[in-house]
């Protein structure tokens, strides 16, 4: 398999770890991933400008589509935006019309035929495969999946799973050996959008997330989105008592017999018995 990888803008430079392990993950199932010069998805402009924001969508897909290749990405608000973007110019035939033009302006075709998929969805649609590459199954470890909003809501939009019972991440951690635990919040908001507006609520969020996940009897979080995990390591850093937050590829990458240097793990988990002891 091969695919136009967008790794999106937090991950180089916010979170190198959740770049590291997808891609040892990947090279692991021969899951070969082609890097063109992307640029951002747009989603930080939405509701600033329209027009950029679908453009600079659009643009990446255009990149992916002359390559020949559907683009992958791990993260979650990268493939809500790009799915917004292809739902509006279908919708919108003005639009449409303009970003067919700039597009052409830089020698590009409209993305008619290229598909988003999110590293989930490549991993759940050969979970044979994935299953039968797991060399070290994760026994007795006990995990709470945190899902995240941008891939599941809209449901027409995003078409990634049920909104309001999803299972393809259990399903996939179920793969590694590990148990899925089902917690009271685990389709709730983390709160990272809120960063920057209001702090507090924000907290709040993240706090009662960290909370419902511990009292479900977990031994770890786990997380499919990178903005997600950049809020939950903050708690993490700040309140030691609470679970670990821990990039779903990791968890996979371990399961597959990956040293945990390889997968970043050494840089982002304060308290590392949770692996060490798997």
């Amino acid at each position: 398999m091969r695919f136009a990888y967008f790794p999106g803008c937090k991950i180089a430079y916010h979170l190198p770890a959740h770049g590291l392990s997808v891609e040892a993950v990947c090279a692991r199932l021969h899951i070969e991933l082609i890097k063109p010069e992307f640029t951002c998805c747009g989603y930080p402009v939405r509701h600033e400008s329209r027009d950029a924001s679908v453009y600079s969508a659009l643009r990446n897909l255009s990149l992916a589509q002359s390559l020949g290749l559907d683009l992958l990405t791990p993260c979650k608000c990268c493939y809500g935006n790009f799915q917004h973007a292809r739902h509006q110019v279908l919708q919108d035939e003005k639009l449409k019309h303009r970003m067919s033009n700039l597009l052409r302006d830089e020698g590009l075709d409209f993305p008619e035929s290229t598909r988003v998929r999110h590293l989930m969805q490549v991993l759940d649609a050969d979970l044979n495969l994935v299953t039968a590459a797991v060399s070290r199954p994760l026994t007795g470890l006990k995990v709470a999946c945190h899902y995240g909003c941008h891939a599941l809501r809209p449901e027409n939009i995003t078409h990634f799973d049920d909104p309001l019972a999803p299972t393809i991440f259990e399903r996939l951690v179920a793969a590694t050996g590990a148990i899925p635990l089902p917690w009271e919040l685990r389709l709730e908001c983390c709160g990272y959008p809120l960063r920057g507006r209001d702090e507090r609520i924000s907290e709040l969020l993240m706090v009662k997330k960290m909370a419902s996940a511990q009292l479900s009897g977990a031994d770890i979080m786990a997380t499919g989105c990178t903005y997600c995990q950049l809020q939950f390591r903050r708690e993490n850093a700040q309140n030691p008592a609470t679970i670990p937050a821990v990039l779903f590829p990791q968890l996979l990458g371990l399961a597959l017999g990956l040293a945990p240097e390889d997968l970043g793990l050494e840089a982002t988990a304060s308290r590392t018995s949770w692996f060490e002891n798997t």
